[in-house]
């Protein structure tokens, strides 16, 4: 239904229609507020969607964003959502030649596989013991934080009190994570592999004195209370079909094809001028709930835009033909593909490659990780592709600035690609262009998209895939109750940039639908 059909006058509009301004206005419509959301695109979902991005083919694979943790399993069932996630069995395989021979480190599959697996790899059982202690404090650190992610910011004294830790405090918030991973574990694979969670989307060094890997990390292990990350059934598009659902069900309005171009506010009511295929038009709302990142929310507002961000990650979709096999014979393609398969992502790799990409040079090795969505959810694929064997491959790119595309985005997305593929081939007995499906066309089923791709695409600034770098999940100056407060009493930002937000999680639109409703509450 288009904005301007029926009444003029909204309690909230929420503008962007990704997966946390879903949230936000299906929390408000069931709260019996009227609703209108303003999309952008031709359809909802933002990052958080489904799509089939190659010619005649029956794979309708999750573009961009692809794994589920942290969304909170209140979210789903306040709002009788249709969707559920499912476990992986492996938690990841990290492929290594040593002493001129092809061998690896295979985490899951039962406890006992994985302590001899770490004893195979490293020759003794301290490593193993220590990764069981070291996860073991984070998962301590998981049951207690998470919950809070749906509650008002407590202070950064709670949350210690609540922790209750203080080695664990001082390991996650106080000191780089280098000094833990190193202090922790000798075998340099290993340590690589702890590393990995402090640098998705986040481009620093394991000692960076900002601590910004540490807040990326600590995201990364709390998901629901387990640190455990779980495949969307369906697709991520999955969630965003039946978050929309929910909100339309409830009664909101739900506009794509609609672009806010201008917020204008008194505190106490506010003007959203839209901009459609049809014209141009104004929509009055009590509240403005934001979804978009916080450079676009200033833009709307006509205030000071924060300091630019920036993306560092390089997305690929595959369609594969059969799994590849591998130079390890020890391990299945089904189960190393089954979770994260880790690329070039030793401990001293990951230090290098940050410092050719902090020098203006692509990596040398590109790290990255694939995981294959269809082992543990063939939905997805159509039933003649399931038939004959074809699988997914999802490849996430770490140490790639968008500074590093700025010149010729397409050349060097290409260059990079293929740099990250070798790394991958010097672990297969086959090239991986020998497992890739053809389209309808004739062309391998292979895409790429690099920061500048997902800014042009998504409007993800700089291609930052949390729109800023994240922030701790505690209050601090000028955060507010609910941490998604701006400058305008009455306008919101529920989208990634608010704190606790980034990944898929829904936590930035419950929280701004929360504030909502707590203000309103005696009316």
């Amino acid at each position: 239904m288009p904005a301007h059909e029926g009444h003029h006058t909204y309690d909230a509009v929420v503008v962007g229609g990704g997966h946390n301004g879903l949230v936000a206005a299906a929390y408000l419509a069931r709260a019996g507020r009227s609703v209108l959301v303003l999309e952008r695109l031709g359809d909802t979902g933002g990052a958080a969607v489904s799509t089939r991005p190659f010619a005649g083919v029956d794979a309708r694979l999750s573009r961009y964003s692809y794994l589920v943790s942290l969304l909170p399993r209140k979210i789903v069932d306040d709002l009788g959502l249709r969707f559920r996630v499912q476990g992986r069995t492996i938690s990841s395989y990290t492929p290594v030649e040593r002493g001129g021979r092809p061998t690896g480190l295979l985490v899951g599959g039962g406890e006992d596989r994985t302590r001899e697996a770490f004893a195979r790899l490293t020759g003794g059982e301290r490593e193993y013991a220590s990764w069981q202690r070291f996860y073991g404090m984070t998962g301590r650190v998981a049951q207690r934080v998470f919950p809070t992610l749906t509650e008002p910011l407590p202070s950064r004294e709670e949350l210690r009190r609540r922790i209750d830790d203080e080695e664990a405090w001082r390991t996650l918030f106080e000191e780089p994570i280098g000094a833990a991973v190193e202090a922790n574990f000798s075998d340099d694979l290993v340590r690589g592999v702890v590393l990995t969670d402090a640098l998705i989307g986040t481009f620093a060094d394991a000692h960076d004195p900002s601590l910004k890997q540490n807040c990326c990390f600590l995201y990364h292990v709390i998901g629901g209370g387990t640190g455990a990350w779980d495949v969307p059934v369906g697709g991520m598009g999955a969630l965003t079909d039946a978050l929309a659902a929910a909100a339309r069900d409830a009664g909101a309005v739900i506009a794509t094809g609609h672009e806010a171009v201008r917020i204008a506010t008194d505190g106490r009511s506010a003007e959203v001028t839209w901009r459609s295929a049809d014209g141009e038009g104004v929509t009055t709302a009590r509240h403005v709930l934001v979804g978009a990142s916080p450079q676009a929310l200033a833009a709307l507002t006509g205030d000071a835009p924060p300091a630019p961000a920036e993306g560092a990650q390089l997305k690929v979709n595959m369609l594969l033909k059969r799994l590849p096999r591998l130079r390890d014979g020890s391990v299945d393609p089904r189960e190393a593909f089954a979770g994260t398969f880790h690329i070039a992502e030793g401990y001293e790799q990951l230090a290098t490659a940050h410092a050719q990409a902090a020098a203006g040079a692509l990596p040398a090795a590109p790290p990255s990780e694939i995981y294959c969505h269809s082992l543990t959810d063939p939905t997805i694929l159509g039933p003649d592709l399931v038939a004959q064997g074809y699988q997914t491959l999802t490849l996430f790119g770490l140490h790639t600035p968008a500074r590093l595309f700025a010149g010729d985005n397409d050349a060097v997305r290409d260059q990079l690609l293929e740099a990250t593929l070798a790394q991958l081939d010097a672990h297969l007995s086959e090239p991986l262009a020998d497992c890739l499906a053809p389209d309808a066309d004739g062309r391998p089923c292979i895409e790429a998209k690099t920061p500048l791709d997902l800014e042009r695409d998504l409007g993800l600034p700089g291609g930052n895939i949390f729109h800023r770098d994240l922030s701790w999940p505690y209050a601090d100056e000028g955060t507010g109750r609910w941490g998604v407060e701006t400058p305008h009493a009455n306008v919101l930002l529920c989208g990634a940039g608010a704190v606790r937000g980034g990944g898929v999680s829904g936590v930035p639109g419950h929280n701004a639908a929360m504030a909502v409703l707590e203000a309103t509450s005696g009316e």
